[in-house]
């Protein structure tokens, strides 16, 4: 974009970077309010059908993302004006979707501000590995980058280990205020946790929740991976890095059906999001379909996002996304490479 047009966006997306009391508050009762029944029902259902509990478990998985959306804006304060709220809502949205508020801000904060950056790689995104890193692993680092890039271990055993274990500890320099929230959403997890167990019996418990929070993680993970995993993303050393271009490049547009755009609070329009963080998902499409230069970015669909579990390594001499198997003109040129430095 030119800096003309640089000002045309930012005129055009800061009447949306305000958040608005009745719309935050009647997404709050719309989403929570159905998640609950269906739970509830699920829970009814067990004593009918127990395909009739997985279907309800489904719909209540796409509406616990959307309480992740409305956590996620929390954590950006963009669902409330006021900070307090903010806070409220995304420690209670925290304990039902099992991550730590202020924990999750600051990771996710940082990943906004480094995204596509090679120089900051390493919190709050996906692991990735240039060709030449790659190249220059261990056997063993190898192995462990290709098992984490496995879609399995990503979008099965990831959700588990992410959600259930790491996100109960504080990381590493955590504050007081930030360690005390992680203690307060665990109490609460635990807390909500024993107490359903002793009112419905923990393998009813398991037969709903599991599920569940099963197929929210692995959606939750797999719209994060596929917005910045894509063919022609962004990244750059940081000598080079450009925010704008990071977000505008480095992010996709999912264009989804409406009703998935409406579940996954339109975190489709991922590329608006990272531009601006301050705008409430509720406003992102709008956002989107006010300037024409913020639809001109890389656009990805239901069918076509499922190519990026292809791309596993990024060539900085392209600028693209690899798969393992173009890996092997690089190892034969290393071989060449070692032999020549043996022989000298």
């Amino acid at each position: 974009m030119s800096q003309q047009d640089k000002g045309g966006w930012r005129s055009d997306i800061a009447p949306y970077e305000r958040p608005h009391m009745k719309h935050s508050v009647w997404q709050i009762i719309n989403t929570l309010g159905p998640f609950f029944m269906l739970w509830y029902f699920a829970f009814l259902s067990l004593s009918v059908s127990i395909w009739l509990t997985f279907v309800l478990d489904i719909i209540a998985a796409g509406f616990l993302i959307r309480i992740f959306i409305i956590f996620h804006d929390c954590c950006h304060k963009s669902f409330f004006k006021n900070k307090f709220a903010n806070e409220i809502v995304g420690t209670l949205t925290g304990i039902l979707t099992f991550v730590p508020y202020h924990q999750w801000r600051h990771t996710h904060s940082v990943h906004h501000a480094s995204s596509g950056n090679l120089d900051r790689r390493g919190v709050g995104d996906i692991w990735t590995l240039t060709v030449d890193e790659y190249m220059a692993s261990s056997p063993a680092r190898r192995l462990y980058y290709r098992v984490y890039r496995n879609p399995i271990v990503m979008f099965i055993v990831g959700p588990i280990f992410i959600f259930l274990i790491d996100y109960r500890f504080n990381r590493k320099r955590a504050g007081m205020k930030e360690r005390m929230n992680t203690y307060i959403t665990n109490l609460g997890i635990f807390g909500s946790i024993a107490l359903l167990c002793w009112g419905m019996g923990w393998q009813s418990f398991l037969l709903v929740q599991g599920p569940m929070f099963l197929i929210s993680g692995m959606a939750g993970i797999w719209l994060f991976y596929v917005q910045h995993n894509y063919e022609d993303s962004y990244y750059e050393n940081d000598a080079e890095w450009d925010y704008m271009k990071a977000a505008m490049h480095g992010s996709s547009f999912y264009k989804l059906p409406r009703i998935l755009h409406w579940i996954t609070g339109n975190i489709g329009f991922h590329h608006i999001h990272h531009l601006s963080p301050r705008v409430p998902n509720y406003y992102l499409e709008k956002v989107h379909n006010k300037n024409a230069e913020l639809r001109k970015v890389q656009t990805i669909t239901l069918k076509t996002s499922l190519e990026s579990l292809k791309f596993r390594i990024w060539n900085e001499e392209t600028k693209k996304f690899i798969q393992f198997k173009d890996l092997k003109p690089f190892k034969s040129k290393r071989i060449i490479e070692t032999l020549k430095t043996k022989a000298e």
